[in-house]
């Protein structure tokens, strides 16, 4: 049987999502910690996956477990069970054909900047010093949505079968006098594709690059020609959607 485990996390103690033989990550710490509880080895597959740093407020993976274990208490427990930077909000039994990765329709991230030093923002938002035309990086955001191949924003040597996303929003928003975040919403995101696309928008934004340059680089599909991928630490996974 096939069952879906929801949570959230902190990635600044990772080294990303994925089982990696140099560094702890997110899938390890869930594997192990599920394995522990239902006394069997139990590996599992994530909606996503996200490079050392960058952290989830939702996100999803799949297991298979045929033994009979009540699944609110497993995910009691394993909340519990697991490090206070992974938090657990339920289990729930799903169709066998349901894939974490696969059968997802929707992922939302969020990157997050701010203008003005603060205490409380360093280890989840990225303090910029100059000034940005938010109005200019809006109007290049949208511009993504009318392309559908993003190997311009794709790590180089990443191995990937197809650059082709469908993106269903882009948008910069205010939150405060000093504070900015960056919504994008897609079908699937190529590995580094998001810090990359916000270090071409915040081009846009210094008056480094105009729109006309903005769609060069998309239609280009060089990685040379974008922006600098922005930190990881401000990079959020947001929200993850099926078709349940």
């Amino acid at each position: 049987m096939r069952y879906f485990v929801w949570f959230s996390y902190d990635g600044t103690a990772y080294h990303g999502w994925q089982v990696q033989p140099n560094g702890v990550t997110v899938q390890e710490v869930l594997e192990r910690c599920l394995s522990m509880l239902l006394r069997e080895p139990i590996e599992v597959v994530g909606a996503g996956r996200t490079d050392a740093g960058v952290h989830a407020r939702q996100m999803a993976a799949h297991f298979d477990y045929d033994g009979d274990y009540d699944m609110d208490n497993l995910a009691y427990k394993l909340d519990h069970a697991l490090p206070q930077d992974i938090s657990v909000y339920r289990v729930e039994r799903v169709a066998d054909d349901m894939h974490a990765r696969f059968s997802a329709t929707r992922r939302t991230y969020h990157y997050y900047i701010h203008t003005h030093k603060s205490p409380f923002l360093f280890r989840y938002s990225c303090q910029l010093h100059y000034r940005l035309d938010f109005e200019a990086m809006n109007r290049a955001a949208r511009v993504l949505m009318e392309y559908e191949d993003f190997g311009a924003f794709c790590k180089a040597g990443s191995d990937v079968k197809t650059t082709l996303c469908k993106i269903y929003a882009a948008e910069w928003h205010q939150t405060s006098d000093t504070e900015w975040y960056f919504e994008i919403t897609a079908n699937r995101f190529l590995r580094n594709m998001v810090r990359a696309v916000v270090g071409t928008l915040i081009e846009v934004g210094r008056g480094k690059m105009s729109l006309d340059e903005f769609r060069q680089v998309i239609e280009g599909g060089r990685r040379t020609q974008a922006g600098e991928s922005m930190p990881a630490k401000a990079l959020f996974l947001e929200d993850v959607r099926y078709k349940l």
